[in-house]
Order: structure tokens, then C-alpha cells, then sequence
């Protein structure tokens, strides 16, 4: 028995200094859809964020997912688009069935799903991923990676 995919899922971020868990979220992704819609967040939007830390510029973030994605044999199912608002395509796109986010964006899906519903189209199936850990038992982050506190593996560094 064959598992059947959907046909077309979203899933977004800053995708800075790519990490285990960007690659888990990325590689699921990829599992459950036939294509990707990859949302990278733009440099105005990412400053916006006010991150602790400098972020890489959008081209070169684009680039490491791409650079990524071309190494799996993924890169064919993925289009890209630059995010410049917490809800891009997802609200509108009436082709784009579900949504892949971790457990701290959950909250965005949901409200994704609510404007969605409000303007008569189906709301997305969500699906959420487990933060992955480092060593230390806490969540692999761009920002613990920045710090030197763990590698991209979530091992710890020093």
C-alpha cells in the first residue's frame, strides 16, 4: 500500500544558519506533499522580528535552502517566494492544502486557518513539528547556533 501525499503544502521561516531543524522540518515537508511552497522571510520582515543576533542576507539564506534541497534531489517539488508578513500565499491560495510549522508557530496556523474560513475557502491541515533537540535536551535554534552554544547537529560546542 502505497501512502498518499497531498498535493501541495506551505511551510515558512527566517531559515537562518540551517540547522537539524530546519532540515527535519524541510525533509517532512517534502514527505507529506508532492510540492512545497518555501516561504523565506524577507530582510525587512526578518529585522522586523528583532532577532538577538544579525541575520544573513534573504539571497543567501535562499541559497543554503536551495543548496539543501538540491542535495536531498528535492529541489525540483520546492517554489520559493520571499515573506514579507506572517501569512503570505496561505491565507489566499486556494491550490495550498496544508501547513507545516513547529510548536512555537502553531498559533499562526490557526490564525492562518480562521482568516481562511472567514473568507469562504477551506482551512489547512496543520501540521506540527516537535522542536529538535540538542544534546542539552533544549530546542537547536539559529540563535544557540549563532552563540556557539551548539553546532547545526545540536551538539554542544566548548
Amino acid at each position: 500500500m502505497t501512502e498518499q501525499r497531498l498535493k501541495t503544502v506551505t511551510v515558512a521561516g527566517t531559515f537562518d544558519v540551517m540547522h537539524k531543524g530546519h532540515w527535519f522540518l524541510l525533509e517532512e515537508a517534502f514527505n507529506v506533499a508532492e510540492k512545497v511552497i518555501i516561504g523565506i522571510t524577507t530582510d525587512a520582515f526578518a529585522s522586523a522580528m528583532k532577532k538577538p543576533h544579525d541575520i544573513d542576507p534573504y539571497e543567501v539564506r535562499l541559497g543554503e535552502v536551495k543548496k539543501y534541497l538540491y542535495k536531498k534531489g528535492l529541489l525540483s517539488r520546492a517554489v520559493f517566494f520571499p515573506l514579507d508578513d506572517p501569512f503570505g500565499p496561505s491565507i489566499d491560495d486556494g491550490g495550498i492544502e496544508g501547513i507545516l510549522v513547529s510548536e512555537e508557530t502553531e498559533k499562526g496556523a490557526e490564525a492562518i486557518n480562521q482568516i481562511r474560513v472567514k473568507n469562504g475557502k477551506r482551512p489547512l491541515l496543520i501540521f506540527v513539528m516537535k522542536m529538535v533537540l540538542a544534546d542539552d535536551g533544549k530546542p537547536i535554534s539559529s540563535t544557540r547556533v549563532r552563540r556557539q552554544e551548539v553546532d547545526r547537529y545540536g551538539r554542544l560546542i566548548g
